[in-house]
C-alpha cells in the first residue's frame, strides 16, 4: 500500500480577492504529486486554522498579490500558532507582500520570527518554491509487477 501524497493547504489573506495565483500554485503542487486544499480568495483566518486542525496537512502555502501581506500575515500566523502542534505544518509565503513590490531582509527576518519557514518573492520565486518542495519526500506511485 502506498502512503498518501503530501497535502498542502493554499490560501491568501482576508483582503486579497485574487485567485489566479492560487490556481497556479495548485497546479504547481499537483504536478509534483501533492494533494491540494485550495481555500480560495479572501480567506478568513479562522477558516485556515480550522482546516489545519481538521485535515492532515504537510504544508501551508500563503500567496498574496494585493500588496497587503506584510500587514495581514501576522494575524494569520498568530492563528496558526494556536493550532495544536500535531496539526501545525510548515508555512511558506510568497507573492507581492507590500505595495512597494520589494521586501527587505529585515522584513523577511520578521516574518521568519513570526513563524514563516520560507519567503518566495521576485522573479525567481517559483523556481525557489519548486526547490523548496523537493525537500519533501516524493510521493510513491504504484509500479507494475
Amino acid at each position: 500500500m502506498n502512503p498518501r501524497p503530501p497535502v498542502a493547504v493554499i490560501t491568501t489573506i482576508s483582503s486579497d480577492a485574487h485567485t489566479w495565483n492560487l490556481v497556479y500554485l495548485q497546479l504547481v503542487l499537483e504536478e509534483r504529486g501533492w494533494q491540494v486544499i485550495n481555500l480560495g480568495s479572501c480567506t478568513p483566518v479562522a477558516l485556515v486554522a480550522d482546516t489545519l486542525t481538521a485535515a492532515d496537512v504537510d504544508l501551508l502555502v500563503v500567496s498574496t498579490v494585493n500588496g497587503h501581506g506584510l500587514l495581514e500575515v501576522p494575524s494569520l500566523l498568530d492563528a496558526v500558532s494556536r493550532v495544536p502542534v500535531r496539526a501545525r505544518p510548515p508555512v511558506v509565503l510568497g507573492g507581492k507582500l507590500n505595495t512597494r513590490g520589494e521586501i527587505t531582509g529585515d522584513e523577511v527576518r520578521r516574518l521568519r520570527d513570526l513563524g514563516v519557514d520560507d519567503v518566495f518573492v521576485g522573479e525567481r520565486a517559483v523556481d525557489a518554491f519548486s526547490s523548496y518542495l523537493s525537500g519533501f519526500a516524493a510521493p510513491l506511485t504504484a509500479t507494475a509487477a
